[in-house]
C-alpha cells in the first residue's frame, strides 16, 4: 500500500513538472497540436507502433456541449483510418462514455481493418469507452488511467438511472409479491407505473454490454491465453468464457460501485486483465503524459471539445465562442498589418466590448504603432469588464486561438 502511494505521489509531481514546463511556453493552441504531432511520432517511434488519439473534453461536457462518444465519431474515425496502410493501431482514448452502439461500430470496424487492436488509457475512459476498450487485444493503462462500471443508464420518466439498480429493484418487488402476497402502497404505486415495454427494454440495455464484453474478452483479449498462470494448466473455451462473465458481471454490479461515474485503476482490474503498465517504461510513460498533458492544454486554451489525431491527420471539433461576433479581417491605414475586431458580451452583466486583434504581429509592434487597441485589456490576455459595480475577469484565450485556428494565421489582442 506504501509503494502504491509513493507511485502516485511521484506521478502526480511529474504531471505537475510537465505542465509546469508546457505553461512556461505560453503557446496557444496551434503550438500545442504542433507538440502532439510531435509526440504522436516519438511514440511511434519508439514502439514502432501507430497511435490514433480519440479525446473528448470532459470540462466543456459540463457546460452543455455534447462530448460523449456518439455515432458521428464513429464516422470520422472510420474515414480517417479507412485507408491506413498499418496492420496495427494503438488507439488512445479519453472519453466520459456515451452510445454503446457506437462503441459496437467502431470496435468491429478497427478488428476488420487491423490484424491487432490495442487500447492505451493515460486518462479516463468511462461506461461506453470501457467497453471499447475491453475489445482490445491488448489495454495498457497508465497510473492516472481510469476506466469505469459498464450498467447501462437508462431514462425512467424524468430521470436516468442504472440499469442495474432498476432491474435488481423490480425483481426485489417481484419476490416480496410473490412471498406476501401484497406490496406497501408506496411501491404498489411505483410498480403500477412501469409498463413491461420499459422492463424489457432496461434488461435489453444491461444485456447489450455485458454480452458485447463477454463475446470480446473471449476473442480477442483471451485468444492467447493458453495456460493458466497459477497451476500452469492448458486453459480451456470454457474457461475463458466463465472468466469474461465474470469480468462482465463485475463491472455490471452498479451496486458495488455506487455510482457510474466511479474510478476503476489499473490495480482493481489488473487479476482480471492482465492489462500492461505504461509506467513500467519510462520512455514510454514520459510521452503519453506528456500526450495527456498537452491534450488538456489544447482543451484549456481553445473552444476544441474533441480530438482525432494521428501521424498524418488531425482532426477537431469545435464549439464557437457564446456571445462573441467576429468581424472579417480589415487593413489598418498602413496597409501592410490586417486587424479583426472581435465583439463579446461580459457573461456576468452583458456589456459589449470590442477588442480589436492583430494579425502576425507582437503587443510590442501594436503599441509602437500606436495601433487601436481596447485598454481594458491585460497582458495576460485578460479583459477586465468596465461594466457599473461589475470588475468580471474574461479569458480570451479560447477566442484568441478560436481566431487562429480558423486564419491559421498568429493574433494579437493588446
Amino acid at each position: 500500500m506504501q509503494r502504491l502511494f509513493n507511485d502516485r505521489t511521484k506521478k502526480v509531481e511529474q504531471m505537475g513538472s510537465i505542465l509546469n514546463e508546457y505553461i512556461s511556453k505560453h503557446w496557444g493552441a496551434i503550438e500545442f497540436k504542433e507538440e502532439l504531432k510531435r509526440l504522436v511520432e516519438q511514440y511511434n517511434k519508439l514502439t514502432k507502433g501507430n497511435l490514433f488519439i480519440y479525446a473528448a473534453d470532459f470540462n466543456k461536457g459540463r457546460r452543455g456541449i455534447e462530448v460523449s462518444l456518439r455515432q458521428d465519431d464513429f464516422y470520422t474515425i472510420q474515414d480517417i483510418l479507412r485507408e491506413s496502410p498499418h496492420e496495427k493501431i494503438d488507439f488512445y482514448i479519453e472519453t466520459p462514455g456515451g452510445s454503446g452502439e457506437a462503441a459496437e461500430e467502431i470496435a468491429r470496424f478497427l478488428h476488420k481493418k487491423f490484424k491487432e487492436v490495442n487500447f492505451v488509457v493515460a486518462g479516463e475512459a468511462k461506461s461506453a469507452g470501457t467497453i471499447l476498450v475491453l475489445s482490445g487485444d491488448n489495454i495498457s493503462m497508465s497510473e492516472t488511467g481510469s476506466l469505469g462500471p459498464i450498467d447501462a443508464q437508462v431514462s425512467i420518466g424524468r430521470s436516468v438511472v442504472s440499469a442495474y439498480d432498476y432491474k435488481t429493484w423490480v425483481d426485489d418487488k417481484r419476490a416480496e409479491a410473490a412471498k406476501t402476497g401484497k406490496l406497501n402502497p408506496f411501491d404498489a404505486i411505483m410498480i403500477a407505473q412501469i409498463s413491461p415495454g420499459e422492463v424489457y427494454g432496461v434488461v435489453n440495455s444491461l444485456d447489450f454490454a455485458k454480452i458485447l464484453v463477454q463475446d470480446w474478452l473471449v476473442k480477442y483479449k483471451f485468444k492467447n491465453w493458453t495456460i493458466s498462470e497459477t497451476r500452469q494448466m492448458p486453459v480451456t473455451a470454457q474457461m475463458k468464457e466463465k472468466r469474461a462473465e465474470d469480468i462482465a458481471n463485475y463491472l455490471c454490479k452498479h451496486t458495488d460501485w455506487k455510482t457510474h461515474g466511479r474510478s476503476l485503476k489499473i490495480e482493481d482490474l489488473q487479476d482480471l486483465l492482465k492489462i500492461e503498465r505504461i509506467d513500467d517504461n519510462p520512455k514510454l510513460a514520459d510521452i503519453v503524459y506528456r500526450i495527456k498533458t498537452v491534450i488538456r492544454l489544447i482543451f484549456d486554451t481553445s473552444t476544441d471539445y474533441k480530438l482525432y489525431f494521428c501521424e498524418d491527420c488531425q482532426i477537431a471539433r469545435t464549439a464557437s465562442v457564446a456571445g462573441t461576433n467576429l468581424h472579417p479581417p480589415v487593413p489598418t491605414p498602413n496597409n501592410q498589418i490586417q486587424q479583426v475586431i472581435a465583439g463579446i458580451n461580459c457573461p456576468k452583466c452583458g456589456k459589449r466590448h470590442d477588442i480589436p486583434g492583430y494579425f502576425n504581429i507582437s503587443s510590442k509592434t501594436i503599441k509602437k504603432l500606436k495601433l487601436p487597441v481596447n485598454p481594458l485589456i491585460q497582458e495576460n490576455d485578460v479583459l477586465v469588464c468596465d461594466g457599473i459595480g461589475c470588475g468580471f475577469s474574461i479569458n480570451l484565450k479560447p477566442l484568441k486561438n478560436q481566431i487562429e485556428i480558423q486564419s491559421n494565421k498568429k493574433i494579437s489582442f493588446c
